[in-house]
């Protein structure tokens, strides 16, 4: 049995995808209706990584998104501010000049979206966005080597790329939507938090289907799981296709009833999204709102 078979017997996977999809619609059922409402609303905004990831982006874009973060709690007092900013590798720099507000910086970077390049390539970028100023990568997993059993290779590269961004913490994509199986998320969240993983991120908001609550059930369990095992709290964001202000309650509602009180923090799990931010605000508000 080598290390990667013990480390799955060690966490098996006992979830099926009839199992996940029951116990989701039996705890948003229960639990749903108690969590919607403005207080909720506002711990989701003020857990959002803020988000624009297109070819199109601008230096002018991002400068104009980091200005609307430095201006908001003036706009909007008592209203709490993003968790952090979510740019391409390049324009870190630019939200890190612009930014004046204490929120992180988070880079995209590793051949984000396909996460098919050199490992050198990966290493090098996120080592070049954390000098640029950012706090936080996220990585995606190569995809296809998990898919044809390569964890080593999966395992060293998450290795390697948390040992290069040194302090910034470390979000790893799984690409839920690409994974597909209930058993290929769990193991997918085992390996990731075993090689160093701060964050597991279920989408790159870039394929069909991406953050969905049974993959956040799954996510979550796995989580719980690991930290019973070692006492290591790995933190969780879900992203992509989170746009809605019921969307946003229903993750919240199953990270609170899974992981419990401790991670409804914006240290412990965050949203990764666009247009999120302005349809909670409208929430919270009572009134349209198209601010970011």
């Amino acid at each position: 049995m080598n290390k990667f078979e013990s480390l799955f017997a060690e966490y098996p996977c006992v979830l099926t995808d009839e199992s996940v999809k029951a116990s989701v619609a039996e705890i948003l059922a229960k639990h749903f209706n108690e969590n919607n409402n403005i207080e909720v609303w506002k711990q989701c905004l003020h857990s959002i990584d803020l988000t624009t990831l297109n070819g199109d982006d601008t230096t002018e874009k991002v400068e104009t998104m980091a200005q609307r973060v430095n201006e908001f709690e003036e706009k909007f007092p008592g209203v709490p501010n993003v968790a952090a900013m979510c740019v391409y590798p390049a324009l870190v720099q630019t939200a890190s000049d612009t930014l004046t507000e204490p929120i992180g910086i988070a880079a995209v970077a590793a051949g984000f979206p396909a996460s098919q390049t050199f490992i050198e390539v990966k290493v090098a970028e996120a080592a070049m966005a954390v000098a640029a100023g950012a706090t936080e990568i996220d990585i995606v997993i190569s995809i296809g080597k998990f898919l044809e059993g390569n964890y080593q290779e999966v395992f060293d590269e998450i290795s390697e790329i948390k040992a290069a961004i040194k302090d910034a913490h470390l979000k790893v994509i799984l690409e839920t939507g690409a994974l597909k199986t209930a058993e290929n998320i769990y193991k997918a969240s085992i390996l990731a938090m075993a090689a160093g993983a701060d964050f597991i991120k279920t989408s790159t908001g870039k394929i069909a289907v991406n953050a969905t609550p049974e993959a956040t059930y799954v996510m979550c369990t796995a989580i719980k799981d690991w930290y019973a095992k070692t006492g290591e709290k790995v933190c969780y964001k879900p992203a992509g296709g989170v746009s809605t202000t019921d969307e946003a309650v229903q993750h919240y509602t199953l990270v609170k009833e899974i992981l419990g009180q401790d991670w409804l923090n914006n240290e412990s799990f965050r949203f990764g999204a666009s247009r999120l931010a302005n349809n909670l605000l409208t929430s919270i508000l009572g009134t349209e709102t198209k601010y970011f």
